[in-house]
């Protein structure tokens, strides 16, 4: 009697299944707080809601029809061009033979482009659910404050299957761009210039919030923010070294390197605040958008650059991504568009930068894998070392992504809206998370008086401060 085949490696399997778990929890708890942290007190419990709700829907479809959209044979490899090498076909991984069978991409594996998975099929599937999860909730800080929460319940599992699946396939489940060398290490094409992307486009076709709230958006919790942030830089971890697929050197590196680059580009993005933005002050705001570039634009090359690479690209990509912070975001379309949260900055153009990057710094003597004798067996180069070829390559893949992304994303939510109005009503909006759930975040005495009465019992005066009148947050 065994406890598992003899293909199965008992550290690769725990390790994958860890980093899934980790990155499940920069969704739930950490997207749902760090967003409801950030929004207005009258979001708070909207915005809960649809992390939760968006993470439900992606895992139903994925076990279903998506995974293998994403990792399994071509939809009609006689296709022409790309379209042979664009999308896999619907299938489910549910059922015992499936998910305790040894994982296995078609055109990875079955073309001896890595070496063989150590983990079932189940693992591999929730492993990439869980990225696949965590990326329209990122785009959900473009459309808070304003989407129709029936409209968001028919997007995510439109967008997910009709999108998400085809830049995984296209990067990494052995498609067309996979074939030609273009390199995003963990997703920053794949999930956060998609997020980027489609959450900007979103914004655009779904209308502003209130504009009283665009003049007033003031976060409800900044601890708040800072629990959701923890989560995300240490769940990071698992986003970052989970994707090799093993628990090995490469892993380590990949590990090391995120949370070198997170580091560097929170502090410069301090640097720039402090000695050049418009109240040259430090604002613990800026830091946290510091930390996300980091770890958004280290996210393609973790496991494929060195650690001053790693330290080049935090600089680099969090200096960009400033100045088009504070600068692109007043010309056109950009001021045109209301995306809430910045996710076109902090995702997209952060994850644009880090794609373009390793374009550059991909060092050949980082080994991705080894040969039985120790020698490398594969290992990538960018134009730092000679390699031009892979920066248009670089390019070519994010051209794909971001006009297959906008242009889908346009359409889905059209369609959708010849059905469901996209944008909540005015009167909706005035109230909030009481209009759309009947619950609040921070609920007042008026709103919970249907509460059972006490016994009542001699009080005391309330002090002054707690008579004077709460600011306005929202």
């Amino acid at each position: 009697m065994i406890p598992y085949p003899n293909w199965l490696d008992a550290g690769d399997n725990a390790w994958q299944l860890v980093a899934a778990t980790l990155v499940g929890l920069m969704s739930i708890p950490g997207i749902a707080i760090l967003y409801g942290g950030l929004v207005q007190r009258k979001w708070v419990v909207n915005t809960m809601f649809m992390a939760f709700t968006g993470f439900s829907l992606v895992l139903v479809g994925w076990v279903l029809w998506e995974f293998k959209m994403g990792f399994g044979e071509p939809l009609d490899s006689h296709w022409p061009g790309i379209l042979g090498a664009f999308v896999g076909r619907p299938g489910t991984v549910v059922g015992s033979a499936s998910e305790q069978q040894q994982a296995w991409i078609p055109l990875v594996n079955g073309n001896d482009l890595m070496p063989s998975f150590h983990f079932p099929q189940a693992t591999l599937a929730y492993f990439h659910f869980a990225f696949a999860a965590i990326t329209p909730l990122l785009f959900m800080g473009s459309v808070i404050g304003r989407m129709n929460i029936r409209a968001w319940l028919l997007f995510v599992p439109i967008w997910s299957t009709l999108v998400y699946t085809v830049n995984a396939f296209l990067l990494w489940g052995g498609g067309w761009w996979a074939a030609k060398g273009a390199l995003d290490y963990s997703g920053g094409y794949v999930i956060h210039l998609a997020a980027g992307t489609s959450g900007f486009v979103a914004a655009a076709v779904i209308g502003p919030r209130l504009a009283r709230d665009r003049a007033h958006g003031v976060p409800s919790n900044l601890p708040m923010v800072a629990v959701g942030a923890g989560i995300l830089w240490l769940g990071w971890n698992g986003f970052n070294g989970g994707d090799m697929y093993f628990g090995g050197h490469n892993a380590a590196l990949a590990v090391l390197n995120t949370n070198l680059c997170t580091a560097v580009a929170l502090l410069v993005w301090v640097f720039w605040d402090m000695f050049v933005g418009p109240q040259r002050k430090p604002t613990f705001l800026g830091g946290i958008n510091g930390m996300i570039v980091g770890l958004v634009a280290i996210t393609p090359a973790a496991g494929f650059v060195s650690g001053i690479g790693a330290i080049y690209i935090g600089i680099i990509a969090s200096s960009i991504v400033w100045l088009a912070w504070n600068y692109l975001s007043k010309v056109p379309p950009f001021n045109k568009v209301d995306d809430a949260l910045g996710v076109v900055y902090t995702h997209g153009i952060a994850g644009l930068a880090g794609g373009m990057l390793v374009g550059i710094f991909a060092d050949p003597a980082v080994a991705v894998y080894l040969n039985k004798d120790g020698s490398t067996a594969f290992s990538t180069s960018g134009w730092l070392y000679g390699n031009l070829d892979q920066l248009w390559k670089q390019a070519g893949s994010a051209g794909t992504v971001i006009l297959y992304d906008a242009v889908m994303t346009f359409l889905i939510l059209k369609g959708i809206g010849l059905f469901v109005k996209l944008r909540a009503p005015d009167e909706v909006l005035e109230s909030g998370d009481l209009a759309v759930h009947d619950e609040e975040a921070y609920p007042t005495e008026s709103a919970v008086t249907s509460a059972p009465e006490p016994v009542a019992v001699a009080s005391a005066p309330a002090p002054a401060a707690e008579k004077a009148k709460e600011p306005d947050s929202t």
